[in-house]
This record gives C-alpha cells, structure tokens and sequence, in this order.
C-alpha cells in the first residue's frame, strides 16, 4: 500500500514537472529575460552576442 501511493506521488509530481516545463513562457522564461535586457543594457553587446542574434533571426526565418 504505502509503495503504491509513493509511485502515485511520484507519478504526479513528474506529470507535473512535465506540463510546467512544456510552456512556452513560464515565469521563469520571462524573468530571464528580464535578466537578460538588464545585462545587455549595463554591458553592451559585442561582436560575439549580434553574430549570434543573427544566427538566431537566420534560424527563426529558415523555420518558416
């Protein structure tokens, strides 16, 4: 009894973890963002960093 309600828990908190990690713009995802934005905004961007915005805008539209 006790090892069938520890898988259902277990099964529920994976199940769980699953849908939360499956959407797009979760909570999390926004705030890194924001981190994001911020250090861009105190660091500038380099050479790396616009190379690899156009790499990402390459891959964006190839997606299409």
């Amino acid at each position: 009894m006790r090892a069938q309600r520890f898988l259902a828990v277990l099964a529920a908190t994976f199940l769980t973890v699953g849908v939360l990690s499956g959407c797009e713009q979760g909570p999390m995802e926004k705030a890194g963002e924001k981190v994001d934005k911020a250090v861009d905004k105190l660091s500038g961007k380099g050479p790396a960093e616009k190379a690899g915005e156009r790499v990402d805008k390459a891959v964006d539209q190839l997606k299409k």
